[in-house]
């Protein structure tokens, strides 16, 4: 019984220090987050032709109108709207091609995002695009975009992530999630540039040299998160990514527990899948000197933050009967720094917004959602977990 109990306060010391890890990895950077970014530059010399690039899985309404959108976006050099069909319906492809857009089918008994992508930088390959600006089917450019896109290539750039903010807060769990994005953006895009670090990518509004990215594709593989093995590659090749914190592109925020349990499913496979290919690599890397591979591979151990929150609040209240492991008010501040951490991470706007306190008891059920989906994850592997989409407008606090 001695050795069991033991065990039991060893294997509380050893989650302890994860978990004390975990939150001050999140502290530092979202402290670093505080500090500003140069303003990005729009003006430019040269204009550099822009392949704007809209993946697209079976989202035939949707796609209608960010492909309207993004034509009508002004640019002074030339640009190209392609949609990177993927089961839309014919009419949809037709209606498409008579707004100007250039349409590139793609067919696969399994669809992935990356293999469509692949195919369509090998299809544009002789068009001499210089840049490709990757979207998702429900994104929006803000004014300028491209502009400033351009301008950090011509300083020498070779891949930038714009800063993806919400484009709808119109539920609860909209709203939260949008929290979640901009928690996201200042931990692992701002904080990470302050410090020189690349910005870690997101799956949109992100633009790569032409070349470099074809180059990227047609050695990607087959995974489920194409943006992390994008990032992973990057850093093995020590390609920096840019951030431009005040050039937005806007995405459409998950509605209910249902999309957001799905969508999660996904990025938590990813990150498995990455955290199990890269682990040993990761350390290999460090010891070469290429920190930016080695903190990629630390970002794959972090728990995620929602899963955290609930497991630390749920450690504080067992510390008060459990007399094992740490004492309480090592558990507690971890919760107080963690809580602190987000508190600092979120823009002060939303503060300001009667909707982020109406927003905050749906966080259980976010924490729900989170771990369904760590028991869901091999369903990632299987098939195209899609996040459904809806024709959502910009929301004039956004704008």
């Amino acid at each position: 019984m001695e050795m069991m109990y033991s065990i039991i306060d060893i294997a509380l010391w050893l989650l302890g220090i994860y978990l004390l890890l975990n939150c001050l990895y999140l502290s530092f950077f979202a402290f670093c987050g505080l500090f500003s970014l140069p303003k990005s530059k729009i003006a430019a010399s040269n204009y550099q032709k822009i392949a704007v690039l809209f993946p697209t899985y079976q989202e035939n309404e949707v796609i209608l109108d960010s492909a309207k959108k993004a034509l009508q976006h002004q640019y002074e050099g030339k640009f190209e709207v392609v949609v990177i069909a993927d089961g839309l319906q014919p009419e949809t492809i037709a209606t498409l091609k008579e707004m100007g857009t250039r349409v590139i089918e793609v067919f696969f008994e399994k669809s992935t995002k990356g293999k469509a992508m692949q195919f369509a930088m090998n299809e544009l390959s002789k068009e001499a695009f210089e840049i490709a600006m990757v979207l998702d089917v429900d994104n929006v450019m803000a004014t300028d975009c491209l502009h400033y896109i351009n301008s950090a290539f011509e300083e020498g750039e070779r891949v930038v992530q714009a800063h993806r903010t919400a484009k709808n807060m119109d539920s609860s769990f909209a709203f939260l999630d949008a929290c979640n994005e901009e928690v996201n953006n200042h931990i692992y895009r701002k904080g990470q540039a302050i410090v020189g670090l690349s910005a870690a990518l997101i799956g949109s509004g992100m633009a790569f040299d032409f070349a470099y990215l074809q180059k990227l594709l047609n050695n990607i593989g087959e995974t489920v998160g194409e943006d992390k093995q994008l990032d992973f590659m990057m850093a093995h090749d020590r390609v920096h990514v840019a951030y431009l914190n005040d050039v937005y592109v806007y995405d459409e925020k998950v509605a209910n527990a249902k999309v957001f349990t799905k969508q999660r499913t996904r990025w938590i496979a990813s990150q498995v899948e990455f955290m199990k290919k890269y682990a040993f690599e990761g350390l290999a890397q460090l010891f070469k000197g290429n920190i930016e591979f080695f903190n990629k591979t630390l970002q794959t151990f972090l728990m995620p933050r929602m899963l955290l929150l609930g497991f630390l609040f749920l450690l504080v209240v067992q510390s008060f009967f459990n007399p094992f492991g740490p004492a309480e008010i090592f558990w507690l501040g971890l919760f107080l720094s963690l809580c602190f951490t987000l508190l600092i991470a979120l823009p002060r706007k939303f503060y300001a917004d009667k909707r982020l306190y109406i927003a905050i008891f749906q966080i259980p059920r976010a924490m729900f959602g989170m771990l369904v989906a760590l028991f869901s994850i091999g369903k990632a592997k299987k098939s195209f977990m899609v996040t459904p989409h809806s024709h959502k407008p910009i929301e004039k606090n956004n704008a």
